[in-house]
């Protein structure tokens, strides 16, 4: 059923006259009959009663008028509702976030919404392990994911610019052993006890890694996957964490000893990434060319 002809044989009924009609719709009254004709073959019924120039609705023609205005108003709906995707007029951006990036992505999120507020932000906090299997099933368009050794096979998945680097730091309470010390080895922590996160997080291993190649496996104290809950849990002497400078820049420096890894030097390198031919959506379109203005950072070699 051809949505053109329900529109010409609403404006016939509307107007009373093939001709009117066909003025209304800047086509010929030929054309007009044809559709109209057409409809009543495709449906196997006769709409109209003709009677010379004149007609009447027959019982077919009036529940077809009914549902016919009814179809071309959620017609025009959804050509309006898609006009607007197409200019990010509405629409939802889905991304994975890791918990060390709200600082420094606020501001492009403001200024998303800011040039699109019609544009729901979905934003999910979890760790870069949860982030890659949620972006393989498709559940977010965007995710931050840690580019470490462990993750180094998922980048034929995926395409990606980086975001931020840091490096890891020693966050320890005020008063412990490296207070004043502006960088530490990473063989000197193996007697302390350690904060760690949540296993979603890829940090979770890629410090485990470090520390096994510094010839220690860290003793454990507690977990989590709040950033701000483990530099309290440091503060109060619940033990050490290692965690991005970026990140401990944002605390009160008064209360903690803040001190670079060194021997081996610890990057935290912090990637946007998404699926490979995966046509993103236009309010994901334009996420990315905000970031991009953003940060102004050129395309990894992968």
């Amino acid at each position: 059923m051809d949505i053109r002809a329900l529109r010409y044989f609403v404006e016939v009924v509307d107007q009373q006259s093939f001709t009117k009609a066909a003025v209304k719709l800047h086509l010929t009254q030929p054309t007009v009959s044809k559709m109209v004709q057409q409809l009543e073959t495709s449906l196997g019924l006769r709409l109209l009663d003709r009677m010379g120039k004149r007609f009447t609705l027959t019982d077919a023609g009036e529940i077809v008028l009914k549902r016919a205005k009814e179809m071309i108003a959620l017609h025009d709906e959804m050509t309006v509702e898609l006009q607007d995707l197409q200019q990010v007029e509405r629409g939802a951006l889905r991304m994975g976030l890791s918990p060390s990036t709200h600082l420094a992505l606020a501001p492009i999120f403001a200024e998303y919404h800011a040039r699109y507020p019609k544009i729901e932000l979905k934003l999910f906090e979890s760790g870069g392990n949860v982030t890659i299997q949620d972006l393989r099933q498709g559940t977010l368009e965007f995710g931050t994911i840690l580019d470490s050794p462990r993750v180094a096979d998922i980048w034929s998945e995926f395409e990606s610019m980086p975001l931020f680097e840091s490096p890891l730091c020693l966050l320890a309470p005020h008063d412990s052993p490296w207070q004043g010390r502006s960088s530490v080895e990473l063989s000197e922590l193996q007697a302390c006890e350690f904060i760690f996160y949540d296993d979603t997080f890829t940090l979770n291993q890629f410090v485990l890694d470090a520390c096994a190649l510094a010839g220690f496996e860290p003793r454990i104290s507690g977990r989590s996957s709040q950033w701000d809950f483990i530099a309290s849990l440091v503060r109060l002497g619940v033990g050490i964490t290692l965690l991005p400078r970026a990140f401990c820049e944002t605390l009160d420096a008064s209360q903690f000893s803040i001190a670079e890894i060194q021997s081996p030097a610890l990057n935290w390198r912090l990637m946007l990434a998404w699926r490979r031919q995966c046509k993103l959506s236009f309010a994901a379109q334009a996420w990315l060319t905000l970031a991009k203005e953003f940060l102004c950072v050129p395309p990894p070699s992968q």
